[in-house]
C-alpha cells in the first residue's frame, strides 16, 4: 500500500494504473527508448509514470521542482524527452518553456500537496484543455507486451554550470541481481519482509528516487510526507510504526533542534533502518540521533553518477568519527594525487570511486565530460578526502569548493560543520571569493532560526575557539534563506554568482 495524507492505494490498483499508463504512452508514440520526463512531487502519479516508461524500456527523467522554464526547457531539448507529466501547479512555472512538439499530461495536485505548498485550490485543478493524466490513463486498455527494466536518467544539480544528463542502458539479469543485493546492504529493504517506508526526500534525486522505487518492487508500505517538517515526521513515525527513512543531515539538525519536551512526546522505538547521505553529517549531529533512536543511523556515499561504493553503521560511526565508511560490495575507492599517482595512507587527494554492481554510464550527449571525470575505470565527482589504516573514508571538501588563501589550503565543510553547531545558526554555506593579497578569502553566509539575532563578532569568536584563526571568514551575511535544493544541497555556484554581481555585502 501506498499512503499520501487521506489517501490510500493498494498494489494490486497500482500495477493496473501502471499497464494503462504504459498502454497510452505507447499509444501517444513512446519508442525506441525515448525519455519521458516527469515534473512531480512524491505523489502516487510519479510510480505510475516510472513503471509505465520503464515497461516500455524508456527512462524516466525526474525534472527538479523548482526549476523554471527556460532550465526545463534545456533539460528536454537536452534529453530528448518526447512527453512531459507533471503536477497542475507546477505547470504556470515552467510552461512557456516546453516545446510545442511535446505531448504534456497534468496530474491533479492532490489535497495533502497543496496544503503542505499552500496552492491555492484553481491552481491544483487540471487546466481547462489539457489532458488530465487520470482520466487519460483509465480510459486505456491494459499493457499485455513484454516488459521491459530502465534505469531513471537524472540531471546533476548543475552547480558548475549546464547539469548533465546520467543515462545507463539496460542492465543484464546478472546485474540486476547484483544491484537489487547491494541496494539491500546500503537501504536495508529486503524483499519479502514486514517494512513501512517513509519517504521525505524529492524523488526527482537520485537516492530518493533509488530508495523509493526499490520499495516499491518489494511492495512495502510507503508512506508519502508531502514536504519535510521535523514534528510532522515524528508523527507520521509513530502513527504508522515507520521502520525504514531515508534522510539528509539537514533534516537531523531540524529534529534535533525541536524542544526536548517535543522529542520525548513521539515513540520512535520501530524504526529499524535510517539511512542517509547527500551531504557531510557533523559528528555530534551523528552521535545526538544515535543516542535518540537507538543503533539504527547508517549512512551512505555515492553520487548519480557512481551508485553507493561507500557505507557505515551507528557502531563504525561511533568507533570511527567523522568517517562517510569504507567500500562495500562492489564497491571501489582510490584516492589520487594531481599527477595520477595514488595517495598514501592518510593522505588528502582525490576520491575516485565505483559501484561495479550497476552499469557503467555515460553524460547524454557529452561523452568528452565522462572521459574527464574517469580514471582507472573509476569516476570521480570532486570530492576531497583520505583514507586510513582501515580503510575508512574520510572527506575534506569538494575539490571546486576548496579555498588557497596565501597558499594555504582550506576546507569550507570542516568550518560549515562547527558552524551548523552554533546555536541560533539553522543553515550555512562557506566558500571563497576574490582577494587581491592572499588570492582567496573565506566569505559565510548563514541563515539565522527564526526570531533569532545572531552578529558577526559572535559567530567569528565561536569558531575563534573551535577553529585555526585562519579558518574564520572575515566576510559573514545573515540570509532570510539560502539558496538550497530539497535534497539537502545548498548551490554555492548561486551565493558565488551573487557575490560577484555586487549583491551579497558583509554584514558590519
Amino acid at each position: 500500500m501506498i499512503i499520501s495524507g487521506d489517501r490510500r492505494i493498494g498494489y494490486p490498483e497500482m500495477f493496473a494504473r501502471a499497464a494503462r499508463a504504459a498502454t497510452g504512452l505507447k499509444t501517444l508514440g513512446l519508442a525506441g527508448g525515448t525519455p519521458v520526463a516527469v515534473m512531480l512531487r512524491n505523489d502516487f502519479a510519479f510510480f505510475e509514470a516510472s513503471s509505465a516508461a520503464a515497461t516500455l524500456g524508456s527512462p524516466v527523467v525526474p525534472i527538479n521542482w523548482h526549476l523554471k522554464a527556460e532550465e526545463v526547457n534545456y533539460i528536454l531539448a537536452d534529453c530528448g524527452a518526447g512527453i512531459l507529466v507533471c503536477h497542475a501547479d507546477l505547470w504556470p512555472q515552467i510552461g512557456d518553456g516546453v516545446p510545442a512538439l511535446i505531448k504534456v499530461l497534468i496530474v491533479q495536485t492532490p489535497p495533502e500537496i497543496a496544503a503542505a505548498f499552500n496552492v491555492p485550490a484553481e491552481q491544483a485543478a487540471v487546466p481547462a484543455g489539457m489532458t488530465d493524466w487520470d482520466v487519460w490513463r483509465d480510459a486505456q486498455a491494459p499493457w499485455s507486451g513484454p516488459l521491459g527494466r530502465m534505469s531513471p536518467m537524472f540531471y546533476t544539480s548543475g552547480t558548475t554550470g549546464r547539469p548533465k544528463g546520467v543515462r545507463r542502458g539496460q542492465m543484464r539479469p546478472d546485474q540486476l541481481a547484483a544491484a537489487e543485493r547491494v541496494s539491500t546492504i546500503a537501504y536495508g529493504i529486503a524483499p519479502n519482509e514486514d517494512q513501512v517506508v517513509l519517504m521525505n526526500g524529492p524523488m526527482y534525486h537520485s537516492a530518493p528516487n533509488s530508495y523509493g522505487m526499490l520499495a516499491f518492487r518489494h511492495g512495502c508500505t510507503i508512506v508519502l510526507e508531502p514536504r519535510f517538517d521535523p514534528e510532522d515526521l515524528l508523527h507520521l513515525v509513530q502513527e504508522y510504526r515507520i521502520t525504514h527513512m531515508h534522510a539528509v543531515p539537514t533534516m537531523f539538525v531540524r529534529l534535533l533542534r525541536l524542544p526536548e519536551q517535543v522529542r520525548r512526546r513521539y515513540d520512535v522505538s520501530s524504526l529499524r533502518f535510517v539511512i542517509h547521505g547527500a551531504a557531510p553529517c557533523p559528528v555530534d549531529v551523528k552521535r545526538a540521533m544515535i543516542e535518540w533512536w537507538g543503533p539504527v543511523i547508517n549512512e551512505y556515499l555515492g553520487s548519480t553518477e557512481t551508485g553507493i561504493p561507500v557505507w557505515h553503521s551507528s557502531a563504525e560511526a561511533l568507533a570511527k568519527p567523522g568517517t562517510v565508511g569504507r567500500a562495500i560490495e562492489g564497491g571501489i575507492v582510490k584516492i589520487f594525487r594531481p599527477d595520477g599517482t595514488e595517495c598514501d595512507t592518510g593522505e588528502a587527494g582525490e576520491i575516485f570511486m565505483r559501484q561495479t554492481a550497476i552499469a557503467d554510464f555515460d553524460y547524454h550527449g557529452n561523452s568528452a565530460a565522462r572521459t574527464e571525470a574517469g580514471r582507472d575505470g573509476l569516476v570521480s565527482v570532486g570530492d576531497v578526502g583520505y583514507l586510513d589504516a582501515d580503510g575508512y573514508l574520510f572527506l575534506c571538501d569538494r575539490k571546486r569548493d576548496m579555498v588557497i588563501s596565501g597558499g594555504v589550503n582550506i576546507y569550507p565543510a570542516e568550518i560549515e560543520n562547527t558552524l551548523i553547531g552554533m546555536k541560533g545558526v539553522r543553515d550555512c554555506a562557506v566558500f571563497g571569493v576574490p582577494d587581491d593579497e592572499y588570492g582567496e578569502r573565506l566569505f559565510a553566509c548563514i541563515e539565522p532560526e527564526p526570531g533569532t539575532t545572531l552578529s558577526v563578532s559572535a559567530v567569528q569568536a565561536f569558531l575563534r575557539a573551535k577553529l585555526a584563526n585562519f579558518k574564520i571568514p572575515k566576510d559573514i551575511q545573515f540570509l532570510d534563506a539560502l539558496p538550497r535544493e530539497a535534497s539537502g544541497k545548498i548551490f554555492k555556484r548561486k551565493l558565488r554568482d551573487l557575490h560577484a554581481e555586487g549583491s551579497l555585502r558583509p554584514a558590519a
